[in-house]
């Protein structure tokens, strides 16, 4: 059941979101004895095709969105060329899409106003040409690398996103990559789990100079061999998201916690839980990092179609909104644009 729209007319940046084309995925035959897909393919499994016109029918359902920054995912590498280079191909793709809601075609409307793309740290100097690759093809737009460290030794936890070993955040390697960001001015999103904050904390004081952004508020886990622990885990995740907010140079993105790996009660749930429902299951992890960080080093995100897994877009907005609304306008000012429109450089 569709809900009404609460507070319509705040303006709303959404910092994080994907767009893709994954007609070419098939997923596994069951065959008798097999286990399911993983609940993440799962969540996702309506979502094979999100480019334009996918993301301006959830950004025009009803709130006032006025940007977007889109953040990697894989989509439209390059064919061919150096390897390393590969990922260009994505910042092009989405510099595309920038120009044309730029060009006012579709309204005041602008999708894609900050680009976050993916470049290889472990290269580590060497990886310098191709961050400037990218500036090159964000036409003004590419504002920063992510690179995610999420590792998890049971491999159930995260699925097809087992991709990096562990401590990539701690790697010398890597280290000497991320140096590089500094100096072009460009920011880092930072995706892993829960148990791993150690590594950010340890990153973001090791580099004091460098933006990070935490995405999904560290990504609680509870599912597989975390399944039934959130509650236990909590203390230790807030003690770490505090630490963590010792450094200035640190600011978090609430949401992604319709994710499989999170698993709260809304995740694939039937009929669809309502605002109100996901707003008590997200509340305790998102004003934990409002209190640690404060709402000029916060910012709401949808991380869409991903999180479409517990909710549909407007819904999800809904519940942010419930959880704001002990806040003065102001601060709800920076939680749902003010600090992405800082941090991202954004212009629209």
């Amino acid at each position: 059941m569709a809900e009404a729209i609460l507070d319509p007319d705040l303006p709303i940046v959404d910092p994080h979101h994907h767009l893709w084309d994954r007609r070419n995925y098939a997923a596994p035959a069951s065959a008798a004895g097999s286990p399911p897909e993983h609940p993440f393919m799962t969540a996702i499994a309506d979502a094979r095709r999100y480019l334009l016109d996918e993301l301006m029918a959830d950004t025009e359902s009803g709130h006032n969105l006025v940007a977007t920054v889109f953040v990697e995912c894989g989509a439209f590498y390059k064919a061919d060329g150096p390897a390393d280079l590969r990922p260009v191909g994505e910042t092009e793709f989405v510099n595309g899409v920038a120009a044309m809601s730029a060009s006012g075609t579709y309204g005041d409307f602008r999708a894609c106003a900050g680009i976050v793309g993916k470049a290889d740290l472990l290269l580590g100097e060497a990886v310098k040409p191709v961050l400037e690759a990218h500036i090159q093809a964000g036409g003004g737009r590419f504002r920063g690398i992510r690179n995610s460290a999420s590792f998890e030794a049971d491999p159930d936890v995260l699925g097809p996103l087992n991709r990096v070993e562990a401590g990539l955040y701690l790697s010398d390697s890597f280290r000497k990559g991320f140096a590089q960001l500094a100096p072009l001015g460009l920011t880092f999103d930072a995706w892993l789990l829960e148990p791993q904050l150690p590594d950010v904390i340890d990153l973001a004081r090791a580099f004091p100079d460098q933006t990070i952004i935490l995405d999904h508020v560290g990504t609680p886990l509870g599912r597989a061999s975390y399944a039934g622990r959130l509650n236990e885990r909590f203390p230790i995740w807030r003690d770490n998201i505090r630490e963590l907010a010792k450094s200035p140079n640190v600011v978090v993105k609430l949401g992604g916690l319709a994710m499989a790996f999170c698993n709260f009660p809304s995740f694939l749930a039937e009929p669809r839980a309502p605002s109100e429902q996901l707003a008590r299951e997200w509340a305790p992890y998102i004003e934990a990092c409002i209190e640690a960080f404060g709402p000029e080093r916060c910012m709401f995100e949808s991380n869409f179609p991903v999180d479409m897994g517990a909710c549909t877009y407007p819904v999800l907005w809904n519940a942010f909104k419930r959880i704001a609304q002990g806040y003065s306008q102001g601060e709800k000012t920076a939680l749902f644009s003010g600090t992405a429109t800082k941090v991202y450089r954004l212009a629209y």
